[in-house]
């Protein structure tokens, strides 16, 4: 894999994470008046019905029929999960503190691709997984006084990520990327329609607030378009490291918008995660080093 796709896959996880994290500023601003199913629903109606637009001007939908392989349909389980467990999670604690803990997802893959798909994992990445899952307890606030129940919601939200980021890699690469993208928006439309009951009903949707959606509609497609391309352009090593960008986005919308500064508890355990997932990835990309070296065929002496 050469450096231009690597630069490529770097710049769209860095464009990825902006637009995430303004989408879940947007989506934050509007939990006081609506339920999780219901922004689902209507951020997920805007969502596909500009996914179908796209896919029909670059002359995609015609292959609608590669939604329904395993993997793309894995995927949006995943995705579904991802979208209940980080909404509920933006309803009831700070946006920084949300975006911290999910800075995770590098250290929860590493684990997964493990667990799963069998990768070696040495005991240097495995020290690495232990420190920034400690990061994630001290931001988690340990403590009767402290600890914010609803800040698990965010945690189930890093492990569906994780779950969602190992599948997408195994997609085959001919699968249209808006084919991908259109079956998440509309698996997550129809879940948050049948969640709306379940979560209390309908509220009236103010102009406001559905300006504010459609916003996080168009920005959370930018996303699934670039965290897509992302995971499969550059090589995982170098292009992950880049998901660390989205705690600069978090800090600066969470106080322009929400008044959020960060304390000792975010900032110690940010800063395990960050170091943490930045070793993980350092190590992961000598352990490729090497492993491609013994692999080269030696010169006869």
């Amino acid at each position: 894999m050469n450096l231009s796709q690597n630069a490529r896959g770097a710049l769209m996880m860095t464009l990825a994470m902006g637009v995430f994290t303004t989408n879940d500023a947007f989506v934050k601003m509007v939990t006081p008046e609506m339920n999780t199913g219901q922004i689902m629903f209507i951020r997920g109606t805007l969502t596909t019905i500009m996914l179908v637009v796209l896919a029909r001007y670059f002359g995609v939908l015609n292959q609608w029929r590669m939604m329904f392989q395993p993997k793309v349909l894995l995927r949006s389980v995943f995705e579904i999960g991802a979208a209940v467990t980080y909404i509920s999670a933006l309803a009831h604690i700070d946006l920084a503190v949300a975006a911290t803990i999910l800075l995770s997802l590098p250290l929860a893959v590493t684990f997964g691709a493990w667990l799963f798909f069998k990768e070696e994992v040495g005991w240097r990445r495995w020290g690495a997984i232990l420190v920034g899952f400690l990061g994630v307890i001290i931001v988690l606030r340990p403590g009767p006084e402290a600890f914010v129940p609803a800040s698990l919601f965010a945690v189930s939200a890093v492990f569906f990520t994780s779950g969602r980021d190992l599948v997408t890699k195994r997609i085959t690469s001919g699968t249209p990327t808006l084919i991908i993208s259109l079956f998440a928006g509309l698996t997550n439309t129809v879940v948050g329609g049948a969640l709306i009951p379940v979560m209390g009903g309908w509220n009236p949707v103010t102009l406001p607030a559905f300006l504010h959606l459609a916003l996080a509609a168009a920005l959370i497609l930018a996303g699934y378009l670039a965290i897509i391309m992302a995971m499969r352009s550059g090589e995982i090593s170098f292009v992950a490291p880049f998901r660390y960008t989205s705690l600069i986005f978090s800090l600066s919308l969470g106080f322009y918008f929400f008044g959020e500064t960060p304390d000792s508890y975010m900032a110690i355990g940010g800063s395990l995660i960050v170091v943490s997932g930045l070793y993980a990835f350092y190590r992961e990309k000598v352990r490729a080093r090497t492993v491609a070296a013994e692999t080269l065929p030696r010169t006869p002496q």
